[in-house]
């Protein structure tokens, strides 16, 4: 059973807030497909899974 809500999906303002970045960042972020997303007409939907996966692959191991 899928366990996945529409809650999982954020906005390019919870993008911008989660990364502390610019919206020029997060557009570019998006339209370069380095953090997967969708768009429905205008309005990004952006999965929180790819949001996770972009900080992980990002983040240096220690």
């Amino acid at each position: 059973m899928n366990t996945e809500t529409f809650e999982d999906l954020i906005t390019i303002e919870e993008l911008c807030e989660i990364l502390s970045i610019g919206k020029n960042t997060a557009y570019r972020l998006l339209n370069t497909k380095e953090i997967s997303a969708f768009r429905i007409g205008r309005i990004w939907k952006i999965p929180r899974a790819s949001v996770t996966a972009y900080i992980k692959l990002h983040t240096p191991s220690l």
